[in-house]
Formats: C-alpha cells, sequence, structure tokens
C-alpha cells in the first residue's frame, strides 16, 4: 500500500503469526490520516453503545479507552456462537467470530462518525482483508457493526467516502456486518495494556497508536486509560 497523507509515526517490532502476541518477525506499522466524515451522526442524548473489529482487541480498546467522550471499553467476541466465544477457539479462525470492542460513549463530547474517523486514522487498515497490523485470520478483520439506523447509515456513507477520498490506494474492504450477540472476552484480556504496559506487543504495536491518536487527534485524546 502507497500511503498518503502519511504521518510519520511507525512502530518497529513484534510481528505475531498466529494469535495477539505471538512470535515475533520484525515489521512496522504506518498510521494514515482518515478523512473528516461528510456524514455527521445524529444521535440522541445519553450515553450510546457502539461496536467495532479492528484487529486484535488489546489496541482497539486501547486506543478508545484514551478517547474522550468514551466511558468504557470492553474487549470480546462477535459473529460466531456462544459455543465457540472463547480465546482459543475464536484463534481457530473457524468460529465466524471478530475480536472486537464494545464502547460507551457521550456523543455530546464524541460522535459516532468521530469515532469511525479515529478507528480508521490509528487503528485498523481498511483496505486489508482478513488481517490487522502483524495478525493474520478472519477473526482479525476489520468490520463496522452498527446497532441503530443512524450508526448503519453513518457507517455506509464513511465506508463510501473513504473508497473514493484517495487517502488509499487499494480498494476499501471493510463491511458492515449485522449485530449478532457480542460476547464478553476472558477477564485477562480486558484492560490488557493498562494492566500489561510492558508487554512485548503492546509496546511494539499498540503504544504506537495510542500515540498517534495524541498526535493526530489531540483534541480527542485523553491522557487516562478509562478501565472498561
Amino acid at each position: 500500500m502507497i500511503a498518503r497523507a502519511l504521518l510519520p509515526i511507525a512502530a518497529a517490532g513484534v510481528l505475531a503469526l498466529a494469535g495477539c502476541g505471538t512470535p515475533p518477525v520484525e515489521a512496522k506499522e504506518q498510521h494514515l490520516r482518515a478523512p473528516v466524515p461528510e456524514r455527521t451522526a445524529t444521535e440522541p442524548q445519553g450515553l450510546q453503545t457502539a461496536v467495532f473489529a479492528g484487529g486484535c482487541f488489546w489496541g482497539v480498546e486501547a486506543v478508545f479507552s484514551h478517547v474522550k467522550g468514551v466511558k468504557s471499553v470492553v474487549a470480546g467476541y462477535h459473529g460466531g456462537n456462544a459455543a465457540t466465544a472463547n480465546y482459543d477457539a475464536v484463534n481457530s479462525g473457524v468460529t465466524r467470530h471478530a475480536e472486537a470492542v464494545r464502547i460507551e460513549y457521550d456523543p455530546s463530547v464524541v460522535r459516532y462518525d468521530e469515532l469511525l474517523q479515529i478507528l480508521f486514522s490509528v487503528v485498523a487498515d481498511p483496505t486489508l482483508h482478513n488481517r490487522q497490523g502483524p495478525d493474520t485470520g478472519s477473526e482479525y478483520r476489520a468490520a463496522l457493526v452498527p446497532l441503530t439506523d443512524e450508526q448503519r447509515a453513518v457507517a455506509a456513507a464513511y465506508l463510501e467516502q473513504m473508497q473514493v477520498s484517495g487517502v488509499w490506494n487499494d480498494p476499501i474492504v471493510t463491511e458492515i456486518e449485522d449485530y449478532r450477540e457480542f460476547f464478553v472476552a476472558e477477564e485477562k484480556h480486558q484492560d490488557f495494556a493498562l494492566n500489561n504496559p510492558d508487554h512485548s506487543y503492546i509496546v511494539y504495536w499498540d503504544k504506537p497508536k495510542i500515540e498517534a491518536l495524541r498526535e493526530m487527534y489531540p483534541d480527542h485524546y485523553r491522557a487516562e486509560f478509562v478501565p472498561g
């Protein structure tokens, strides 16, 4: 992928071959500034919920836990059934689950469309099919899971806008998925970056995402990690 509007932030370090935190090889990750959404989300007052998949849920959770207006982020699984909603099964790649997060946010502080822009700027590459960053497999796909008609409309408009934006030279392959059921992941995966700041995966892959959030979206960045 030839990147335009490239932010000079790169993470050099560990490449997991199968599952977050598995044996490494050298790699680096780049962050692009996704376009400002043309379709602004119109949301009711009070906390709203969003579900995203964007690769290993440790990093997705870590970034959104530093976004102002986000009240909690929970790591989990979406797309499959209850019998296979566990880390070992999901990492087999045949459960239909994606590692995902459930975000509770205050739209008076950060709207759904702004969450999408952050997602595709510093978390997920929308041109990658069944992989993100160092991880491969359908469980690491990027996906938008709207919970309301308004979220679906905003998500569809933004994917279309990204396709013609010129920010990415490769086609946008991220898709909208119908909500099935969100299954909360094992306790050890919750607040993982907060509880394991020196884990090699966090150091090499996820801390640079948080730094990209701080540099690219200072008005949205919050220094404190809000536990889920």
